[in-house]
């Protein structure tokens, strides 16, 4: 426990970061589940990065969107696939951030191919797309009854690609009201700029705030300053969704994500890129979940 405080403590941040309580890392996380389903056994601590599985194990999120509250306390949502959770084994403060989402979307058929073999759980892949086109049909078809709008804040991604998610937005959902910020181009923001964009959102008052500066970047970004993200409603960390809303890239056709090889279409549009998460992350994921198999069972 000690050891996970420190990896937070040392962490460069001029200014104070008011983080999450982190003393509850693994004792609230075996005792509760974000969807309200409580587990009455607590079994002893697990090896490093099953508490991150098994929020997995205690609720179907698939099942559960609409239980998302767009009016109620701040809910952080990221997205987990296998090269996330690699990279989660190897950087403390990426793996706690994750495991102190109040959300954790299956990001990856790696994730749930593991669960259903070794968890005795069955859950569907929701992509961040997904996540997000839910959230613009939820917000435009409650504001779309009243007078006031809903409002959806953008931090990440070029200047152009926000221009594009902005005019898409106005013609797609027009009880949506936006407004963007494209954050420098660096492995950190400095404190000074992201004090500038924490205010320009907190001025904004939005109902959603999307994120989009690559993982790690942007979930360490938002467990660093959720606390002073007083307006938004909902946080969510969705990658490259960015560039699929903008059309500079474009997302697998349906018939590839229903048959499950969504991974396969992004791997031949973007060899380069994506080489890496399939033959090194991948493999590397289900190892460790083979290995760690009975531990996963055990703390179900």
């Amino acid at each position: 426990m000690q050891n996970e405080q420190k990896c937070f403590e040392k962490t460069h941040c001029d200014t104070q970061c008011n983080i999450i309580d982190y003393s509850r890392t693994w004792s609230d996380i075996m005792a509760y589940s974000p969807m309200g389903v409580t587990v009455t056994e607590v079994y002893p601590k697990p090896s490093k990065n099953i508490s991150t599985l098994q929020k997995f194990f205690n609720y179907n999120l698939a099942e559960n969107l609409d239980s998302l509250n767009l009016h109620g306390p701040t809910t952080v949502v990221n997205c987990l696939n296998p090269h996330s959770f690699v990279q989660a084994l190897n950087d403390d403060e990426f793996r706690i951030a994750l495991e102190q989402s109040d959300v954790l979307l299956p990001d990856g058929e790696g994730i749930c191919l593991a669960l259903k073999k070794w968890g005795n759980r069955t859950i569907n892949k929701i992509a961040g797309d997904d996540l997000h086109r839910f959230l613009l049909e939820k917000l435009n078809n409650e504001h779309g009854k009243t007078n006031h709008p809903a409002k959806v804040y953008y931090m990440g991604s070029s200047q152009h690609v926000l221009d594009l998610i902005t005019a898409r937005l106005q013609r797609e959902y027009p009880a949506v009201d936006v407004r963007t910020w494209s954050p420098s181009f660096c492995n950190k923001l400095s404190d000074e700029e992201s004090l500038r964009i924490i205010d320009d959102i907190n001025s904004f008052n939005p109902d959603i705030l999307f994120v989009s500066m690559t993982a790690p970047k942007q979930e360490k970004w938002v467990a660093c300053h959720r606390d002073r993200l007083t307006s938004p409603h909902i946080i969510a960390s969705i990658g490259a969704v960015f560039d699929f809303y903008a059309g500079t890239v474009q997302r697998a056709p349906n018939w590839a994500v229903h048959l499950k090889i969504e991974w396969l279409y992004r791997l031949l549009k973007e060899p380069r890129r994506m080489w890496e998460r399939n033959f090194v992350s991948t493999p590397k994921f289900l190892h460790w979940v083979y290995q760690h198999r009975n531990e996963l069972k055990n703390n179900i």
